[in-house]
């Protein structure tokens, strides 16, 4: 019968090297900067609304001592303030997104949130401060004050008030896809082995048969 000889492994647990201990997913710098991320973006608000107040085209409305018309019927002015706003906030969006991306690069869920409150802070803040800037939003009394048959300014308003949602759904995206293009990349995982596997042994030569007694030569035979 053949001997089966004992096999020492390569290398015990106690031989590996201390493998590097994983980095928590969100830390306090995470946070601090996604909620400056916020607050600037945020404060950003108030550009928006100036230049809306500047940019956007004017309605115009007519009393006629009773009532209060629209001096032009066929005027597009009504939805232009909806245009602008709309492309002002998106244009917002992607420099908003472009900036907090090359501040820092590496992402993370907590700037991805602050940009996204930011964003929508700062179109409310757009919104109201344009409507508060612009013309008063009593008509009546406006019409007084002009007088029968003299034209004056609408109030600003937004009547489709989804493009609120402009300014952050454009950030959120344009960073997101800044991020995956060009953001930092995880490290590969390591194809190192500690120790061989499969052992040496596994595809070892076998060792010659030992011969039996009766198959051992007898001296002078």
């Amino acid at each position: 019968m053949g001997v089966t000889e004992a096999v020492t492994p390569p290398s015990s647990p106690s031989d590996l090297p201390d493998l590097p201990k994983p980095e928590a997913a969100v830390t306090p710098a995470d946070i601090r900067d996604g909620a400056a991320v916020a607050l600037v973006v945020g404060v950003a608000g108030v550009l928006l609304g100036l230049l809306w107040v500047w940019l956007a085209p004017r309605v115009q409305y007519v009393s006629n001592g009773e009532a209060v018309f629209l001096r032009d019927t066929e005027s597009e002015a009504r939805i232009g303030a909806d245009g602008t706003f709309f492309l002002l906030a998106l244009g917002f969006g992607v420099l908003s997104a472009l900036g907090v991306f090359l501040w820092r690069r590496r992402g993370g869920v907590p700037l991805v949130i602050g940009l996204a409150l930011g964003a929508g802070f700062a179109a409310l803040v757009g919104w109201r401060l344009g409507m508060w800037l612009g013309p008063g939003s009593d008509v009546p009394a406006a019409a007084a004050k002009a007088g029968k048959g003299v034209p004056f300014d609408a109030p600003l308003q937004v009547l489709a008030h989804g493009v609120l949602l402009v300014w952050p759904m454009t950030a959120v995206a344009v960073h997101l896809g800044l991020t995956a293009l060009w953001g930092p990349r995880d490290p590969s995982p390591s194809t190192e082995w500690y120790g061989a596997y499969p052992p040496e042994h596994v595809h070892a030569e076998p060792s010659p048969p030992h011969p039996s007694p009766s198959e051992t030569p007898r001296a002078g035979s």
